[in-house]
């Protein structure tokens, strides 16, 4: 989907719904990155997996809730890196 794509799919969205969106996609990822974590054969790939996680809030607290690109851009980022983890089986 490209950013023309995304941006149009929030146009009649309030920024708060959209912020809820950014929210819900963050904690679905670091749930993935969690089990991921839980679940790894080795302690570099648990290790691995739990910075992952910590990034991810890093990045979800820095983003202002009004900031519209930047929450779209992350959704976006998001569900794909979701997308890719269902896809790769991992």
């Amino acid at each position: 989907m490209s950013a023309a794509q995304s941006a149009d799919r929030y146009d009649n969205v309030p920024t708060a719904a959209v912020y809820d969106t950014f929210a819900e996609t963050a904690t679905r990822l670091a749930g993935r990155y969690t089990r991921l974590s839980d679940t790894a054969p080795s302690a570099a790939e648990r290790e691995r997996w739990w910075q992952k996680t910590l990034e991810l809030r890093t990045i979800k607290q820095a983003v202002p809730a009004h900031d519209r690109a930047q929450l779209i851009a992350h959704i976006d980022a998001w569900e794909a890196e979701l997308a890719r983890l269902r896809n790769d089986r991992v």
